[in-house]
């Protein structure tokens, strides 16, 4: 899918304040988009770093499972004689092999199990995936909001200041009381006071961003706003249902499994046995065939049957509530979206409009047709429709990251 890319937050703010066309840069550096970032904080993760593992365990599940035995052969070896009795030359050497047999149906079950823990590691790797791109997208939007609120207090400072400039030089002229001037350096300390805040706001994002991707915010040089799901997918590729689909069988497979192995395993035994009665025999060989097959029920199978019995009740159980839960989701991240959508016109049509009244008001003021009270008032409303039509497209982006989040896809 494709994504819209802004330049730095500075130039974004001014594409939003202005409602300018927001114009495709190019890709930023590691750390400049959700994707990016995601990339850097997955790199991070212990499931990350031990799915090779993991992996490689399932990959040997299913190699032991497909082998000849339920478990490698066993050599014994013996040997008797009467050297430290008579005497007499009596010797007898014995060399037998035990092989494990499979139960009826363990084979095939423990392949199945296997199969079943091969794909419980994919999926949950897809649902860690998942839940770390939320935590993601939260730090990239909330340093964007805070980034956006730093630029904003500080072009309102950048007006305040030079509307006290003007102030003062017209006070010394005689145009304007001094009361007038307290007020324009009284709004000034107010708009220094406002980025003071954003500044440790944007701090404080800039550290939790770091802490999670281990990205400098610095490297943070383009926002990118994700593109709006066009065909929602099916509710059962969510990595949280995709998940508890594989934990529920996983212990159905186990507990077939279980049923299968109330036993323990029977044994084939090959032998040779050389032997001889005194020192002037020569040593007779003899071959043995033999069948161990153990009596009795395993008394642990019964619990590994209802622990897994458990496990898929409850799998199942949380399947249905989680695929209540997550619909509910998608639809209020859509209707959200939506509204959002609608409130960034209006505010765009609130700041153009007190863009257009300022204008007229600094004219009238210049000509000393407006007091300085009205033209403060006008001129801090006209920031706040500003700052309200900016933070609506941000709000607005961050909307859309919720509504893929709400839908189960990772930053693309």
């Amino acid at each position: 899918m494709n994504s819209t890319h802004w330049g730095t937050p500075g130039a974004l703010v001014l594409a939003l304040a202005c409602g300018l066309p927001v114009q495709a840069q190019p890709a930023a550096s590691v750390g400049g988009s959700i994707k990016q970032g995601f990339e850097a904080a997955w790199a991070r993760q212990p499931e990350y770093r031990g799915a090779g593992l993991r992996r490689d365990a399932a990959t040997a599940s299913e190699a032991a499972a497909q082998r000849w035995t339920p478990e490698p052969p066993a050599l014994e070896l013996t040997a008797k004689g009467d050297r430290l009795t008579s005497n007499t030359g009596a010797r007898e050497y014995e060399a037998k092999v035990a092989v494990p047999i499979w139960l009826p149906g363990e084979k095939s079950r423990s392949l199945a199990a296997a199969h079943a823990d091969s794909g419980a590691v994919e999926a949950r790797l897809f649902a860690a995936q998942w839940r770390l791109a939320a935590e993601v997208r939260e730090a990239y939007w909330t340093y964007g909001k805070a980034s956006l609120d730093r630029s904003l207090a500080q072009q309102r400072l950048s007006g305040s200041q030079q509307l006290a400039a003007d102030v003062a030089r017209r006070v010394g002229a005689g145009d304007l009381a001094r009361s007038d001037s307290h007020q324009a350096e009284a709004a000034v300390a107010a708009a220094e006071g406002a980025v003071a805040e954003s500044d440790a706001a944007l701090a404080q994002a800039a550290q939790r961003w770091t802490a999670l991707t281990g990205v400098a915010p610095l490297a943070v040089e383009q926002l990118a706003s994700e593109a709006r799901p066009a065909d929602p997918p099916a509710d059962a590729s969510h990595p949280v249902l995709q998940d508890l689909v594989a934990r529920a069988d996983v212990a159905r497979r186990q507990a077939e499994l279980a049923a299968a192995q109330t036993r323990a395993n029977p044994e084939l035994m090959l032998g040779v046995t050389r032997e001889r009665s005194d020192a002037n025999e020569r040593y007779a060989q003899v071959l043995s065939v033999a069948v161990r097959i153990p009596l009795g029920r395993l008394s642990r199978s019964d619990a590994r049957i209802a622990a897994a019995g458990a496990e898929q009740t409850e799998a199942e159980a949380q399947l249905l509530v989680e695929q209540a839960r997550i619909g509910a989701e998608a639809r209020a991240a859509s209707e959200r979206v939506k509204a959002l959508a609608l409130a960034v016109e209006a505010a765009e049509r609130r700041s153009r409009l007190a863009g257009e009244s300022r204008g007229f008001f600094e004219k009238s003021f210049r000509l000393g047709e407006t007091d300085l009270p009205t033209r403060l008032r006008i001129e801090q409303e006209a920031a706040d429709a500003q700052r309200q039509a900016a933070r609506s497209r941000i709000d607005l982006a961050a909307a859309v990251s919720q509504w893929r989040q709400a839908l189960g896809l990772l930053p693309q």
